[in-house]
């Protein structure tokens, strides 16, 4: 029914033109802004459901494929395509926006058209970067995407908003640089910006590790790896409620992403030989990043940071593969590895999202993150308490929620590389249980603290709403992760078997 639609550029470009639509609205008709921006966003997420239900999960192939020639001169082509990593992710980029729209239905009072628009041209970007072959226009939609996204939290954020933007796009724009001048070189060697010409270049082990240091730069920094993660936490202190659901649901994920589509496919020797890189900057992320984790004041940099652990095990995924390919445990223990690190995006997707939204809940009652001032939140809040207890658990991988699935299967996949390296990744899970509920217990429990928490109201029926299909969503994913899993067996058991015969 959909093979001759062009349903990656609808999926693209509707929520773009979506977003121009709502500028034209204009601030004189903030409901009518509201309205189509949020009719836009459910018709790009129902419009991205095909392609879930027409996926093939029997091939490795490139689905729902479109390519035309566009700068011919250059060898430049509009080459757009899915597959079993790209699209849970596109699934999940259209799912998120209709939950930012909704969140800020009632919140944002200020140039309502413009953050609406923001949110859906910037959706139709991430789609983009997804969804792209040709590595001229990922790397158009990679850098368009920062644009959105610098003029929601310069717009709409906090007093140091100023300050986070700027340090948020020179992070970004120079690691992006970097990774330009290696797609450039790459062309040069194959005459093609086609990225599954990359995969089969025949490159030197120095120029592979040139290109996996260049794109290592551009796709740390979006993830965020430690030491390159300082701009996260100041971004997401200084972005309004919105900004840090897409920051931290999506815009990291496309770290992990460049690393699944670019890095390891394309210098798989040079990843190979630095996965000992890799794999330290992970595991400082998963461990330091927790006990920086604990002494935060803030809710919402605690949960940065939280992202940023939690990250680590996604990077780690990635990169345990050949430690576990070489010690002979075979392809299992690596395919393991990898989807455990894609189930973890998608679920760190949810929880990051929810709990960056209750946050923002009590924000806009109280004008305040800091943890010290409340407690007692149950006693007037306790539908909403039970709400963000649930999140808490997950976020600390409670079985049974999504947020122990990919935590899981990298720990599980780990022993097979390294005890040691297991049991250190292991510790999130006493971490982040640690500062997590450290956070709730404080927040949450306990009598009430003040009066201003005292005076506090609970959700409405539109926060019952958000929160409520995020919920849902962890625990799908955390009770039935084989929805999610079986569509990423094809693509991620081709990627295992190029790089295990990528040998120089």
């Amino acid at each position: 029914m959909y093979a001759d639609w062009p349903l990656l550029s609808l999926v693209i470009w509707t929520p773009i033109l979506g977003g121009i639509l709502v500028l034209f609205a204009g601030d004189k008709e903030p409901a009518g802004a509201r309205k189509i921006a949020l009719v836009v966003s459910i018709v790009t997420f129902l419009l991205t459901l095909p392609l879930y239900t027409q996926f093939n999960t029997d091939t490795h192939l490139m689905q729902f494929v479109e390519r035309q020639d566009w700068i011919a001169a250059f060898n430049i082509e509009y080459y757009l395509g899915v597959d079993g990593i790209s699209m849970p992710l596109i699934l999940l980029t259209s799912f998120t926006t209709v939950i930012v729209i909704i969140s800020a239905w009632e919140v944002i009072q200020y140039r309502v058209s413009q953050y609406m628009a923001a949110f859906l041209i910037m959706e139709g970007f991430m789609i983009g970067t997804f969804s792209s072959l040709d590595a001229v226009l990922f790397y158009i939609f990679f850098e368009a995407m920062l644009i959105p996204m610098f003029l929601v939290i310069g717009v709409w954020g906090g007093a140091n908003r100023i300050y986070a933007t700027l340090k948020f796009f020179l992070y970004t724009f120079i690691g992006s640089v970097l990774m330009l001048v290696a797609l450039i070189y790459m062309y040069t060697q194959s005459g093609s910006f086609a990225i599954f010409d990359f995969h089969h270049l025949k490159l030197s082990l120095t120029e592979q590790v040139l290109i996996f240091l260049a794109f290592l730069v551009a796709f740390a920094v979006k993830v965020p790896m430690w030491p390159v993660h300082t701009w996260l936490p100041d971004a997401h202190v200084e972005a309004p409620t919105g900004g840090s659901v897409i920051l931290a649901a999506i815009m990291l994920k496309i770290g992990g992403y460049g690393f699944l589509r670019f890095s390891l496919p394309i210098t798989p020797d040079a990843s190979a030989e630095l996965d000992w890189l890799i794999i330290t900057m992970s595991l400082t992320a998963v461990v330091y990043i927790g006990f920086v984790a604990l002494v935060q004041r803030d809710m919402k940099k605690l949960i940065a940071y939280s992202s940023i652990a939690h990250m680590g095990f996604v990077t780690l995924g990635f990169f345990i593969v050949f430690r576990i390919i070489n010690s002979g445990h075979g392809d299992q223990g690596a395919g393991l590895a990898l989807e455990g690190g894609m189930v973890q995006m998608v679920s760190h997707g949810f929880i990051s999202g929810a709990l960056f939204l209750c946050v923002g809940v009590m924000y806009d009652r109280m004008h305040s993150r800091q943890i010290a001032d409340y407690g007692g939140v149950v006693n007037t809040m306790p539908v909403f308490a039970a709400f963000m207890v649930f999140f808490a658990m997950a976020n600390a991988g409670l079985p049974g929620t999504s947020g122990f699935v990919g935590e899981f299967m990298v720990i599980l996949a780990s022993f097979k590389a390294s005890f040691w390296i297991a049991f250190l990744a292991a510790l999130t899970l006493i971490l982040g249980a640690a500062y997590t509920l450290w956070m709730v217990k404080r927040v949450v429990f306990g009598d009430v603290a003040n009066d201003n928490v005292a005076a506090l109201t609970d959700i409405n029926r539109r926060e019952f709403l958000f929160l409520a299909i995020l919920a849902l969503a962890v625990l799908g994913l955390g009770l039935w992760p084989d929805p999610l899993v079986e569509v990423m067996h094809p693509t991620i058991d081709n990627l295992i078997n190029h790089i295990a015969n990528s040998k120089l």
